[in-house]
């Protein structure tokens, strides 16, 4: 079986580092992916897709990405689900991230640090 996700999207809102109780990092992002035609107006629309990062890579992104960050991510599409506040079952489609490419190049600020 074959299960391996590729996205090349911008975050949508800044990371927040996580930690579980037995001391893992975690952090989930939404990525904003265009798709590939033009809809009615002329325009690109977008899918806003979870994903979930773990250890280094969270801890890597929460330091290095901000909201509209260009990144790369490579993984796995897993699926769960649960019961909600309301006894209602939600089904939940993320992407698992095994590996971050920041494609963005270094921000302005931070190449001036050393002049």
């Amino acid at each position: 079986m074959i299960n391996q996700v590729t996205l090349v999207g911008r975050l949508t809102r800044n990371p927040d580092l996580k930690v579980t109780p037995d001391g893992t990092y975690v952090t989930n992002v939404t990525v904003a992916v265009n798709r590939n035609y033009r809809n009615q107006n002329g325009d690109f629309d977008a899918d806003f897709v979870q994903c979930t990062l773990w250890k280094k890579t969270a801890e890597n992104t929460v330091q290095y990405c901000r909201k509209g960050s260009l990144i790369g991510i490579t993984g796995r599409i897993q699926t769960r689900n649960y019961n909600n506040q309301d006894g209602k079952r939600v089904y939940v489609t993320e992407v698992v991230a095994e590996l971050v490419k920041f494609l963005d190049s270094k921000p302005m600020e931070d190449q001036n640090e050393f002049i």
